[in-house]
């Protein structure tokens, strides 16, 4: 889900807050935040909330579980005038990753295997049955999803594509597709989830050291 100003703002004082730094060249898709200590350089995923329950991404997919799998989390809320953190870590946000992963986890299988099943007729219907498909019947069915390069790289004729080649461009369409429709649209983590869990209201930096610290002596 795309951020506004407000939660910017408020994930940079965290990370002042909390002593965390950041890494410029994460991008968008990368990294919230770095925190390190005792020679360790651990990322945290940074949240914050004003309604109780934590939005989290659009297009939830398996590439997020996987960048979770091992993430920190820490989040803001502020909630009818009151300014709370709590801290999460892999272990403790793992049974809600999981349960999404096995919910979602049905559909990304189909989206593996229904592409398989499509044949020449198949594709025949949807592009015609030609000799040679152009740069241009394979842009219609893979619109913007292939840059320009990429669709000159699996041109396997001089003039354009086999059947064949079309045919594993089409598979690869379907399963775009499928996967698009199987993603969740920015699942909410219920304010219930986090019951329990350690108020972090004052020596901010200190705390998640402390609560961190433990976590690793956890794993030993």
């Amino acid at each position: 889900m795309a951020k506004n100003f407000q939660d910017d703002d408020r994930e940079d004082a965290m990370i002042a807050l909390f002593d965390l730094y950041k890494d410029k060249t994460e991008g968008r898709s990368g990294v919230d935040a770095f925190l390190k200590t005792d020679r360790k350089i651990i990322p945290f995923e940074l949240k914050t909330t004003s309604q109780g329950s934590v939005t989290t991404v659009r297009d939830f997919g398996p590439d997020h579980i996987r960048k979770w799998e091992n993430k920190h989390w820490l989040i803001g809320f502020f909630i009818k005038g009151r300014e709370y953190y709590k801290y999460g870590s892999p272990s403790m946000m793992a049974e809600w990753i999981q349960s999404k992963e096995k919910y979602i986890a049905p559909d990304f299988k189909l989206a593996k295997l229904v592409p398989a099943k499509i044949n020449f007729e198949d594709m025949y219907r949807i592009t015609g049955k030609k000799d040679v498909y152009t740069y241009g019947d394979a842009k219609a069915i893979q619109k913007m999803q292939y840059k320009k390069k990429q669709y000159i790289q699996l041109q396997d004729l001089e003039q354009g594509y086999s059947p064949k080649r079309m045919l594993e461009i089409v598979k690869d369409r379907a399963q775009y597709l499928i996967e698009r429709g199987s993603t969740l649209n920015n699942p909410h983590i219920p304010f219930t989830y986090f019951d329990g869990w350690t108020e972090i209201t004052k020596n901010h930096a200190e705390q998640l050291r402390i609560m961190v610290r433990e976590y690793f002596k956890g794993l030993r």
